[in-house]
Parts: structure tokens; sequence; C-alpha cells
């Protein structure tokens, strides 16, 4: 028992409702048995936002024996740090409430004797969406306050353009901040997955902002790192600065732009039971299951040396994360969005994006049993292989809470691009979303292929990413390099290309922006459909529009026949215009492969005109050109990564002697260094007095390779250069030829004439505007207004002009001279 000085009013009514709905997204439940208490109940009541004072008031309700028919609201005020209660207030029959700093106070005191027999704090309610006081003491320190002040200031270090520079005050220095906002972080057309309670799976594409997730670096920092996400109004995320990692965020309703910003600890003590379930003994297990089915692969492709690796990841979150998130769907998709951003931050070092493409939350219960981290594991690799069967993923990880399962997550090790192993679970503790980061980086990290450090593995750190026990590091020692390395070599071919939007699983449906199906146009979302004077928000057409979008909609009504609506752009291109009739411009048609362009002295090819003298040019600037045959036999026959005829596995291909100028471009006559993309590289060689110049490329580099000779170059009388090699231009397609358009037009690539203008398609033997078949029909030639005006007053006023010269010369006053007289 416990004297315990209690403000007791003397009001009738309960809390207003508008309080219990303040701020849902901070709360917690908590059951407390009072003496002589018969009956309990109790209800949620919001918690104020995190402010550096270590103190946090619970509210509840109970009914108490002594007076049945009151009800009684009792406030707890626990000291964050001790986790000990230090005052109580017991509140009946409240009516009027008083907000004062952080906790709920009512009028008159009274002393009671109150004996608190058990505090029942619910795993799954305390905290949601947010962190046990119990994790967060040990993770975090206390926090200070900051308000981030924009820079303007570019001379200070920032990248421009599109870099944002924030200026931030904390842990006795001035940090300046420089970021910019990633590209492809989520997939436009994220889906995400519900059940209902039915239990049928329910499909949905939520707004996903993809213009608020930043990555950066702070100035003056060698080897820092910044991931923060301003979705929800401020900066919320991690900074590494100095081998030390912070959480930041927002302190929700500051009207001045307030953060807490806190260090996450290093105490090994606090961390040594936040281990990766991945055991040796484990690891054994799972080696001795996979060994057959991870056999060591060649690169049969390509990209055997990358700079750029893309891993789609599709993440599941189990019943227990959603109740912690208070079941609901955009808190979840939030705090997974805060997680993929940082994990994306810290694969960068790697030059690798994580881009999310699907969510799927279990809103109805585990699907299986959460009973060991192992069998977890297991359950989830054979359930995702049919459930998640319609998404395009290079790795699946579900996100779990579970305080029965001690570790911190599992992965099959190098699984990646390599059904049904590409996936891991990760265990969420009540952690900040940037120490859940770090368990995600390292379960992922199993997934590409990393094992746990060992002694000799050095990141810079005392310990890093793939260590065994959880340390507040986004680093990655040499032993990780080297095993993420073989793994991408050996079966990475997932990882090589960028999601195709198309490929993305999208689902159809009014308002997502894409016309599909019997829809008419799709505005979008509905402010978007507020600003289009065609298209209604049920995707259907205003009254009076004939259309809403294409290149042949103007003012939502069809263009005139005849109206060009997309221009030549080379001259083995061709021109289209609107039909009258449709919104759509026509195929875009060009010349058919094989006729001679650039004054006879190349071949159209894929509407290019391609010759190693111009592809000179766009490399090395005016002046260059294409080098001499020496330069080809010597550089192109080497087989190396400056000159070749392509790659066989991780083998660059010698160029036979016929096949010499089908390789590498190599070029001369060069004045200058070129500015470059990243990572490319120059050579330039001394050959009989020959300077030869060529540039190296590799497909990791996700950029058209300029250096390669281009298909459809000549590289012989008569021959062109098709997929590295010298063949005989006949091979092409030449269904069309000049007298098929009666010498009056030239072949498009759909074999049709394509007539010049006096005669009309299909075959050029009448007279008409020109065009062919496929181009839509061709404008009438226009005669320039203002010039006809012109030459017409021309005309009418020249015969003027030399009558009033001539009449003035015949009739005008005749000269008199005078001579003076002294």
């Amino acid at each position: 028992m416990a004297n315990i000085v209690l403000p007791i009013p003397h009001l009738t009514s309960h809390p207003p409702p508008h309080l219990l709905k303040t701020n849902p997204k901070l709360f917690l439940d908590l059951l407390v048995i009072f003496p002589h208490s018969t009956s309990f109940s109790y209800f949620p009541y919001p918690i104020p936002p995190r402010y550096p004072n270590p103190s946090f008031y619970f509210h509840f309700q109970h009914y108490s024996s002594d007076c049945p028919t009151l009800t009684g609201h009792t406030s707890l005020k626990v000291n964050s740090e001790t986790s000990q209660i230090s005052s109580a207030s017991l509140c009946f029959s409240l009516n009027r409430w008083f907000h004062n700093g952080h906790s709920i106070m009512v009028a008159g005191e009274a002393v009671v004797s109150m004996g608190v027999v058990v505090l029942l704090w619910l795993e799954v309610s305390l905290f949601p969406c947010g962190l046990s006081q119990a994790g967060r003491s040990q993770s975090l320190s206390s926090p200070e306050v900051v308000i981030p002040s924009k820079v303007t200031n570019r001379s200070r270090g920032a990248k421009a353009p599109g870099w944002l520079s924030y200026s931030l005050q904390f842990g006795g220095w001035q940090h300046v901040v420089h970021m910019r906002a990633k590209k492809i972080l989520v997939s436009r057309h994220l889906p995400v997955f519900t059940y209902t309670d039915q239990q049928a799976l329910r499909q949905d594409q939520p707004f996903v902002p993809d213009d608020c997730y930043y990555h950066g670096y702070v100035e003056g920092a060698l080897e820092s790192l910044v991931s923060l996400s301003t979705c929800s109004g401020g900066f919320q995320g991690m900074l590494q600065i100095n081998n030390i990692t912070y959480e930041i965020e927002p302190i929700r309703h500051s009207t001045t732009f307030e953060h807490l910003i806190y260090k996450i600890n290093t105490n090994e003590t606090e961390v040594s039971l936040m281990r990766c379930g991945l055991t040796n003994k484990a690891h054994q297990q799972l080696e001795f299951e996979e060994a057959e089915k991870l056999t060591l692969r060649q690169n049969s492709a390509y990209n055997w040396w990358t700079h750029s690796w893309f891993l789609e990841l599709t993440v599941v979150v189990d019943h227990n994360f959603f109740i912690y998130c208070q079941s609901n769907f955009s808190n979840v998709q939030e705090n997974v969005f805060v997680v993929v951003n940082i994990v994306d931050s810290i694969y960068q070092q790697l030059g690798t994006y994580v881009i999310l493409t699907g969510i799927e939350i279990w809103n109805h219960g585990n699907v299986f049993p959460m009973i060991s981290i192992e069998q977890v594991l297991e359950d989830f690799s054979q359930w995702k292989q049919i459930s998640l069967s319609q998404l395009q993923y290079d790795a699946a990880h579900i996100f779990i809470k579970n305080s029965l399962i001690s570790v911190l997550g599992i992965a099959y090790v190098a699984g990646i691009c390599h059904p049904p192993i590409d996936c891991g679970v990760n265990n969420f503790k009540g952690d900040p979303w940037s120490v859940f980061a770090l368990t995600v980086a390292h379960e992922l990290g199993h997934t590409l292929g990393m094992q746990h450090d060992e002694e000799f593995c050095l990141c810079g750190q005392s310990a890093c990413i793939m260590n065994a026990v959880r340390v507040p590091s986004e680093r990655f020692t040499n032993c990780s390099y080297a095993d993420f390395t073989k793994t991408t070599l050996n079966q990475g071919s997932c990882l090589y290309s960028p999601p195709i939007p198309g490929a993305v699983f999208m689902l159809k449906r009014c308002g997502n922006g894409v016309v599909e199906g019997e829809e008419k146009c799709d505005c979008g979302s509905i402010k978007q459909c507020e600003q289009d004077p065609c298209c209604l928000l049920n995707c259907t057409l205003k009254p009076g529009a004939a259309c809403a979008f294409g290149l042949c909609c103007k003012d939502c009504k069809f263009m005139p026949a005849g109206e060009l609506c997309r221009r030549q752009v080379s001259e083995c291109d061709l021109p289209e215009w609107c039909n009258g009739t449709s919104h759509q411009c026509p195929e875009d048609v060009y010349v058919q492969d094989g006729i001679p362009c650039s004054d006879d002295s190349a071949y159209c090819y894929q509407k290019r005109c391609n010759n190693r003298d111009e592809q000179c040019r766009e490399i090395f600037g005016e002046g260059a050109k294409s080098a001499s045959q020496i330069c080809y036999k010597e550089i192109n026959s080497q087989g190396n990564r400056f000159g070749h005829c392509g790659i066989n596995g991780t083998t660059y291909l010698k160029c036979r002697t016929s096949d010499i100028f089908c390789g590498r471009v190599q070029c001369e006559n060069v004045g200058g260094i070129p500015h470059l993309r990243d990572h490319s590289t120059l050579q330039y060689t001394h050959i009989n007095g020959v300077t030869c110049w060529s540039i190296d490329y590799h497909l990791g580099m996700n950029i058209p390779d300029v250096g390669e000779v281009k298909d459809g170059t000549i590289c012989g009388p008569g021959k062109i250069c098709l997929h590295k090699k010298c063949v005989s231009l006949s091979l092409l397609s030449r269904v069309c030829l000049p007298e098929t358009c009666n010498m009056k037009g030239i072949c498009n690539n759909q074999h049709h004439c394509h007539c010049g203008y006096g005669w009309s398609p299909p075959y050029c033997l009448h007279r008409g505007n020109g065009g062919s078949v496929d181009s839509g029909p061709a404008p009438a030639r226009r005669v320039f207004l203002p010039l006809v005006v012109t030459l017409a007053l021309s005309v009418l006023l020249l015969p003027l002009t030399a009558t009033f010269m001539y009449l003035r010369k015949r009739f005008g006053p005749k000269e008199t001279k005078t001579q003076a007289s002294d």
C-alpha cells in the first residue's frame, strides 16, 4: 500500500470523445488492479509526443466496487528511465480536463491510500508504431530538440541541381546536411494486399509519394550517411556521422518545425541478446539442405563487372506487426517505406538500389504459426511460392513481431535470384525504425550471400552490419564485399536491370492514371481530375469532349486531318499526321533498313544513319574521325574491354579479321578529353605513328554504349555490321523497292511506299499530297500568307512606281544655273 496525493474533481461526465481520438498513433493500454475492485475495463488514451522529458503519462479507466455507479479514470506518471510510478491521479466523474504540458490534470487534491497490485503491460499494444520504453532506453540516448533550418548558400558544398541543404545543431556541433530525392525507391504502382473478413485477398494501389524520400551526406564528415523521409511533414530517419548513428523524428503538431534527435547507443551489454538467428549450426544445416540447389553457375549473360544493381523487394507484414501499428494500413505502409528507405541508402554503398515492389499485410491473423525462427523461414519460403506468385520480386522478406522468438532474424544465405530460398525473416523488437532497418539490411545481406563477419573482416568501425550481434553500423566489411561480389557474379542475373514499369504488378482500376479496358480516360486522383478539362472522375469523357489525351487531341477535340503529330527526326525517319477521327498519332514508321543515306556514304538502319566518323564526333567532339584500318585491326583483335566483338560469359571475344570494323569504334584526330559518365575509361594507343582512341563499357553502367560500332554501319562494299559481324547487305529484308513506288517515293519499315509531295499512296501513281498508308493523310502544301500578300503588293506597286519615276523625270522642274558678277 502507498499513500499518493491525488487530485479529486467534483465533476460529472466522461472525458470528451475528441480527446480520445487525439494523436491515435501514440497510445498505451494498461490494466491496473486496485484493492476492493471487482470489475475492470480499460481504454487507450493518447500519449503526448516525446519530448526531452523522462516522464510519460498513462491514462486508463476502472470501475470500483466501492462506488459501482461511478467510473474512475486514473492517470499515472511513469519515469521513462526507471519505469517506476512517481505519481498518480484518481479522477471520478470527470468532465473538465486540462492539458498542462504533457499531462492531463484536474482540480482538487486529497490523500488516498491505494495499492497497485498488477500492471499488465500488453506487448502488442505498448507504444504502437513506436517503441517500448525498455527498448528505447536501451537503444537511444536522451533526445535533443533541434530545429532544422534550410541553407540556401550552395557554396557550402551542396551539389546542384536537385540537392537540398539543411543546418542542424546537436551534439554541441553545427551540422549541414545535403540530400536529394530518390527516384526509384518505390514502384510507381505499388500493390498492397490485405484480407477481407472472409479471408479473401484484397488488392489496392494506394497513393505513394515519390518525392519525399531522401539520400545524402553530412558536410565535412567523411563516409557520412543520411537517409530521411519528409512524407509526414518533417524529417524522419537516420544520420550517420563519424561512426555515430542518430535517429531523427518530427515533434507532431510543432509550430516551429521542432524535431527530436537521439543517439543510438552502442553499449554491448545492452545489445548482447540482439543476435541474428543464423548460428553456425543453422548455417551448416541450411547449406546442407540447399547444396544441390545453389550450384555455382557461370554468368552466361554479361554483367560480370557492374556498378549498379537493382534489387526488387517485396515485404510481408505479420499480424502482430499490424496490430503494433494500431491496425492501421497507412501506418504499416509508412513505416515499411521508412525502413526500406534506410536499407536502400545503406546498400547504395554497394551500388545496389533496393526498390519496394509490393506489400502484403496479414490483418486477420498469421497464415502459419510463429514458433521458431527456423520454422518461420521454412514456412514462409513455401507459402510465398504460391501466394506471392502474382508479384515480381528478387527477394521477399517478412516483418514479424514476436517476443517468444528471441533472435532478430534469419535468411537463406545466397538465396537471391533463386526461388524458393530468396527470402528472409526480420523480427521487430520495438526498436526505432532506423535500428530495425539495420536488422533488415543484415538479413538482406544474407540473401545476397554475405556471411557473418569474422575477426579479420574490417570496415573502419569496431563492428559492422554483418556482425552476428546487431550494432548501430551501416558499413559493410571487406568480407561482405567479397561475398556480395561472388554471389552476384555467379547468380545475380535478376539484379542487372531496373524494374520495367509494365512488368511490375499493376491493379487495373479507374483512378490509377492509366487508361485500361473500357475506360475513355483516366485523370488519376480527385485533385488531378478537378484540374482536367476533359475527363471525369469515373473515367468517362466530360459532355462535349471527344478526347482527353493523345498527340492528336487538343482542347478535348480531335485535331484536324493533316496536322503534324510526330516530326521527322533524321533523314532515316518519316513524319506522321493526324487523321481527324482519332486522338492517337499513327504508329511511328521510318525509312526501310538498307536504304542509302548521308550522300550514299551510309545506310539507314532502325531509324538511324550510322557511320563511324559521326560516332567519333559524338564521343570526342568536332574534328574527331574514325581511325585508320590499322587501329581497328590491332585493337579489336586483342579481345579486351577496349577492343572486342562481344562477350561470352566473362570472356571478351577477339574480332576476326573480316569483322574488325564491327567491334569497338576506334578514333583519331582527338583534340581533348570528353566529359563522360562515371566509371568510363578512355584508352589511347600509338601504332605506327597513329594515335588510336577508344572507350570501354560494361553493362553494369546502365547507359547506352556509345563506343560499340552500331548495327547497320558500313564495314565494306555492300556490307554492314550486324551483331558484331560484317555481313552482306542482302541479308536485310527489302520487299519494297524504288520501282514499287514508281520512283516517286521511298519505302518505309512496313514495306509500304511513302510518296513525295505531289503523289499519293499506296504506289505513288496518282497526284496527291504525299505520305503513306501508315503515316496518316499528308497536308496540302501551305503557302505562307504574309509572303503571298507581299508578292501581290509588289506586283501591283511595281508598275505604279515605274510610271511615277518616268513622269517625274520627263516633266519635273529643270535646273537653273546662275553666274555671280563682280
